[in-house]
């Protein structure tokens, strides 16, 4: 009980020291380099729990040794080295493990998320054996060994067969004792998220940067909620297409653009791999705000009036600065839905500072 509920102590102040790292985490990607199957580590200065030391009682020190009360304390012996104070800090740092879902957990109570009310029909269900009781028979592979050393061990104590001083327990048929379990058939919620993003000209290395440090968080909060999760990649200029996650990221291109081409790939993959009936679609496009024509921009509109609105949970639309950008698709967005479609986000994205607030925008209406 003492030392768990010291890795409990342990564990909180862990997470305080997340909690006041988090905005320095979020932007500036340290975490994602750090990410493993399940876990990521998370470099924190060094944590010290105080303690009492004790010292040696032969030495002299403090209320030891001659003099009387009322005497000053002399200064002691000089110790070696040159005296001179120091400009920098002691290099003092350690690193934990924290599974990507507790990680989430953090980020939503930092950020006052709410829990994601999912709206698809859960027709996918997943079987979870639940272990509730202790039988006398059973397989092997489920024998309870803790509660047959019990047994074994009660039987011979109650027939003199025990010496404490040769402590050996050998059980017998009637001693064991196997788990129990029954099937539950759980629903399991299923998402998927399309990622969209603007590769054209305009859109260089800090830019893709801030979307796929948004997008880490995104992914990790989603999953958070959600048992099974795809995630969908576009790329677009002039002509839309869909890669993986290192090309979405890396990829380097030029050229016009046509938002509306990325939109109908999306309604593409949708009608295709996921039937709204069955999931919780995500939409989350970024751009710095180009578009080829006015004319693009409507069918953009239509596009999202007709289909991907309808059939999607949430549609985000993040900006991201360029100095080549015009930011007009933004405006524009704004005018045509305004406050009233609750589907619709669209914020802004000015720098890496600017993540959290993205973050807070995208997902703080749980939908």
């Amino acid at each position: 009980m003492k030392m768990e509920t010291d890795v409990n102590r342990f564990r909180k102040i862990v997470r305080g020291k997340i909690k006041d790292n988090l905005k320095r985490f979020i932007s500036s990607g340290e975490l994602i380099g750090r990410q493993g199957n399940k876990q990521v580590t998370i470099p924190l200065p060094r944590i010290d729990l105080p303690r009492f030391e004790f010292g040696n009682n032969q030495q002299r020190g403090v209320g030891q040794g001659e003099g009387e009360p009322g005497d000053a304390v002399s200064q002691g012996q000089p110790q070696p080295g040159d005296g001179e104070a120091g400009q920098k800090p002691g290099e003092h740092s350690m690193e934990v493990d924290v599974s990507l879902d507790e990680l989430a957990g953090i980020l939503g109570e930092e950020l006052g998320l709410p829990r994601i009310e999912d709206k698809g029909k859960k027709n996918i269900s997943q079987k979870k054996y639940k272990y509730q009781g202790v039988l006398r028979n059973g397989p092997e592979s489920l024998r309870n060994f803790k509660r047959t050393y019990k047994e074994a061990l009660k039987r011979q104590i109650s027939i003199g067969d025990y010496t404490p001083d040769r402590p050996i327990i050998i059980p017998i048929k009637e001693d064991k004792r196997y788990r129990s379990f029954r099937i539950e058939e759980k629903p399991e919620a299923s998402a998927v998220i399309i990622y969209m993003m603007d590769v054209s000209g305009s859109m260089g290395d800090e830019q893709k940067e801030i979307v796929r440090l948004t997008s880490f968080w995104l992914n990790a909060w989603l999953k958070h909620n959600y048992d099974n999760l795809d995630t969908r990649f576009i790329i677009h200029d002039a002509i839309a297409r869909e890669v993986d996650e290192h090309t979405f990221y890396h990829t380097k291109e030029s050229g016009g653009t046509l938002i509306s081409s990325a939109y109908k790939l999306c309604e593409k993959i949708i009608l295709e791999s996921y039937p709204s009936s069955e999931w919780n679609i995500y939409l989350f496009h970024f751009s710095d705000g180009d578009n080829w024509s006015g004319n693009d921009t409507n069918e953009c509109m239509t596009l999202l009036d007709n289909f991907l609105l309808p059939s999607s949970n949430l549609f985000s639309y993040g900006q991201v600065e360029s100095r080549y950008g015009s930011g007009q698709f933004l405006k524009d967005l704004e005018k045509h839905y305004g406050e009233q479609n609750e589907k619709v986000i669209i914020h802004q994205i000015k720098d890496r500072d600017g993540i959290m607030n993205a973050l807070r925008a995208f997902l703080g209406r749980g939908k």
